[in-house]
């Protein structure tokens, strides 16, 4: 087994968010009509815009100090609303300040919106499974493009937040099953009961706990996961989307162990980084690894 050359993606299909400028470990972001800064290790160079530019930002994220780099406390500069709405391509949806750092939503994952859509339109079932789904932009690309979706995560929060997205987006009578469940439970239950699915996107999180307390550790569980996977996905038009947050993990690590749980399906395979493009350069803000396959 020999990894490929890695890929970069690059999300630049953007209007209501931009990527102003990183550096110093943070990043300077426009989210709709608001600007944030939030941490970023991955920003190890210096910043491009000026302190001025940095200074005029609606909130800063504090992080605590504590092991868990996305623990902390949001400051803000002006009163913002508790959310606000936001669009990608022809999804409308909700943005608002979480409490550990994120903006309910993962502008780099476009890239795997896009690849979704172009697997659906290409025909097959139409069947896809978002496991680890948050607040559901994936499940409602796939939804706008015809396909039924079941989205699965542990949170009833972010399941509730989903639902106000899927009435953001006016797609209230799409086929979508929002399940509160622990991924790799879900899929196991589902390979017993012989369900089938066009296509199955993950992006789980390094550690993790389900609703009945079960735990998730990415290294431990995360073969298992994709040999799971594996069981459920058929049809010419298949596909498969892993995405990891695991600094630590390469890329290398990411694509072999996914390509051994699907040995012998053939089809095509993609890995690499997820970045964002910074507005006025050419720099790239590397995100998170992935691996994607294609029947």
């Amino acid at each position: 087994m020999t990894a490929h050359t890695p890929e970069v993606l690059v999300a630049d299909d953007w209007r209501d968010y931009r990527l102003l400028d990183s550096g110093d470990g943070r990043k300077l972001e426009q989210v709709g009509p608001y600007r944030f800064v939030r941490p970023e290790p991955q920003a190890l160079w210096r910043p491009t815009l000026s302190s001025d530019e940095w200074d005029r930002a609606d909130a800063v994220f504090s992080p605590s100090g504590a092991s868990d780099e996305d623990a902390g406390r949001w400051r803000f500069h002006r009163d913002l609303p508790e959310q606000w709405p936001m669009r990608w391509n022809d999804i409308a949806f909700l943005s608002r300040p979480t409490p550990f750092r994120h903006l309910a939503f993962f502008p780099e994952h476009s890239v795997h919106w896009r690849f979704a859509r172009e697997c659906l339109e290409s025909g097959g079932e139409g069947e896809v499974l978002n496991l680890f789904g948050y607040t559901g932009l994936a499940s409602l690309a796939c939804a706008k493009s015809g396909a039924k979706v079941t989205h699965v995560d542990a949170s009833k929060k972010s399941i509730g937040f989903a639902r106000d997205n899927q009435q953001a987006a006016g797609l209230e009578d799409a086929p979508i099953r929002w399940i509160c469940d622990d991924a790799l439970a879900f899929v196991k239950r589902e390979v017993r009961r012989g369900r089938r699915y066009q296509g199955i996107i993950l992006d789980p999180p390094k550690f993790g706990r389900g609703p009945k307390n079960e735990t998730w550790r990415l290294e431990e569980h995360l073969p298992e996961l994709l040999a799971a996977c594996r069981d459920l996905i058929e049809g010419p038009n298949a596909f498969l989307i892993a995405t990891v947050y695991a600094v630590r993990l390469s890329y290398i690590a990411l694509e072999q162990t996914a390509r051994q749980a699907f040995e012998g399906a053939g089809g095509e395979w993609q890995a690499g980084e997820m970045t964002l493009p910074h507005e006025g350069n050419d720099l790239l803000l590397p995100t998170a690894i992935f691996a994607r396959w294609r029947a």
